[in-house]
């Protein structure tokens, strides 16, 4: 299953390999995870709170990288937080994140399952039994299988948790004067860090130490947010079970301008087809800025190294060819060759370079909607979703940012009649990067 050709890089390490493509950002024993990562074939994980029904492209950074590590031999316990899910990782935040009840919590887990076997190869026979003791043992039914991943959900070993229990045997390791300098809460200090959020890096470090008590897990990655719960889970492990763990952090998919990316009009840019469709996750990567396209290319992409130095050398127009060639094959990777193709033909066609204009998004609208006077720009494009409200349709088109099949609009009051399509569809364009078909049915 593993999508990596071996011709990705000419080391045989993985841990150059990151080095290489530019992932690794903070270790807490560099050299010894080197050799460990050269010699040995561990398990590592990662955890994954589902705060939502889709993983986004912020969480497929992660995928990536357990996609290297099972490519090297290393076995990925992919660990779903519906236990820590239920409290919310005040990481990375300014405000307290929207509770979910436990139904809620478990839906998600299960969707985020199904779209972690699309990417990993997991062993199904594999079951963690969990335990209901802080600190007594767990089992499995087997070891899994070499290479395999495995999948655990944290909801197993935290939910039975005793609270007197946790606090005497697990609590009294951490240091609250500590924990108030870690970068997690920093900036929730101003605002107000509840005590149900101040939990969270015990219930994190806590996984750690359970993961390398009952499974032998050795290390531990996460976002460069994430560095603080890395370290408690490793102090930890290291109290409690006398045990050497390591830790490693990977920068956060951000532009040259340090803002995350992954955000679009309509928000997150998820890996679900149902929530953005191929096209407009290809629309995305296809209008990266020029700065961006070697790092996306290094961390979103496998192609080997020297390709990539080629492609981010291209200057001018000729840059596009590289952004065409990185949004094909994120696309490839998230949705499959057969999608990617659509979404370029579709972008193709939409920019007046030929192509298929079957694949630009579209809607269906009777065409008695358009008879007589017909429909307003400005209640059209709110219709569609193109804006979000008439007043933002209003800005939009005097501040020139909508075309009408290649015509600038520029009256506010134009009214859109079925004479202006042609052969039933009619091609709106919002500012450089959105277009949108509409269909007479």
């Amino acid at each position: 299953m593993n999508f990596i050709p071996d011709n990705v890089s000419s080391h045989t390490n993985v841990y150059d390999v990151l080095k290489e493509r530019g992932f690794i950002e903070q270790t807490t024993h560099d050299e010894e995870i080197r050799q460990l990562l050269g010699k040995e074939r561990i398990k590592f994980y990662i955890g994954f709170d589902p705060t939502a029904d889709c993983l986004h492209v912020g969480h497929f950074m992660q995928v990536i990288i357990m996609m290297y590590m099972q490519k090297f031999g290393h076995t990925p316990i992919v660990l779903i937080g519906g236990g820590t899910g239920l409290v919310g990782d005040p990481s990375g935040r300014t405000d307290m994140r929207q509770m979910l009840d436990t139904e809620t919590i478990m839906e998600n887990c299960k969707a985020f399952q199904k779209l972690f076997e699309k990417f990993i190869d997991f062993d199904p026979d594999y079951v963690y039994t969990g335990t209901d003791s802080t600190t007594g043992k767990a089992a499995a039914n087997k070891e899994p299988e070499p290479g395999k991943a495995i999948s655990v959900n944290n909801i197993t070993w935290l939910l039975p948790l005793r609270y007197i229990d946790f606090i005497r045997d697990i609590g009294r390791h951490f240091s609250v004067n500590d924990m108030l300098r870690a970068d997690c809460y920093k900036q929730r200090l101003e605002k107000g860090l509840s005590f149900l959020e101040f939990n969270y890096m015990l219930m994190q470090s806590y996984d750690f130490m359970v993961l390398a008590r009952d499974l032998d897990c050795k290390m531990q990655f996460g976002g460069n947010d994430q560095w603080s719960n890395i370290l408690g889970g490793v102090d930890l492990t290291r109290r409690e079970l006398q045990k050497q763990v390591y830790g490693m952090t990977f920068a956060l998919l951000t532009t040259s301008e340090g803002t995350k990316m992954g955000k679009t009009q309509k928000g997150a840019l998820w890996l679900d087809a149902n929530r953005t469709t191929p096209y407009e996750f290809y629309q995305y990567w296809r209008n990266v800025a020029d700065a961006d396209v070697n790092k996306c290319l290094r961390m979103l992409t496998f192609l080997p190294m020297n390709e990539i130095a080629e492609l981010s050398a291209l200057k001018d127009q000729e840059i596009n060819r590289a952004k065409e060639i990185l949004a094909f094959e994120v696309t490839k990777l998230v949705h499959g060759e057969d999608e990617a193709f659509k979404a370029q033909e579709g972008a193709r066609a939409a920019f007046g370079g030929g192509g298929d204009d079957s694949n630009i998004p579209g809607t269906e609208i009777d065409a008695s909607e358009f008879a007589g006077e017909g429909m307003g720009i400005v209640d059209l494009i709110q219709k569609l979703g193109l804006v979000k409200s008439k007043s933002e349709g209003f800005r939009t088109i005097e501040q020139g940012g909508l075309t009408v099949d290649g015509d600038k609009v520029s009256d506010t009051k134009m009214m859109v009649t079925d004479g202006m399509f042609k052969d039933g569809k009619l091609l709106i364009q919002k500012g450089k990067k959105i277009f949108h078909k509409v269909e007479l049915k």
